[in-house]
């Protein structure tokens, strides 16, 4: 499959922002998991998690921040 993302994203200090993804799965393929990661100067850290089987779980700091 292939991810799409845009080139580029514009946000604004203490404003809220969308960055906007969508994955095209390849004929056949079975997504079975998703995971979000923000990526930071030295860390990654996990956002959300969703799986079709057991839910969505999303981080305590993102918590009432992350929409699907």
């Amino acid at each position: 499959g292939r991810v799409e993302v845009p080139r580029s994203v514009t946000a604004v200090l203490g404003q809220d922002v969308v960055l906007p993804c969508r994955y095209r799965a390849q004929e056949q393929e079975q997504v079975v998991q998703v995971t979000w990661l923000k990526r930071g100067p030295g860390a990654v850290a996990e956002v959300a998690v969703l799986n079709p089987q057991h839910g969505e779980h999303v981080q305590e700091p993102f918590a009432g921040r992350v929409l699907r």
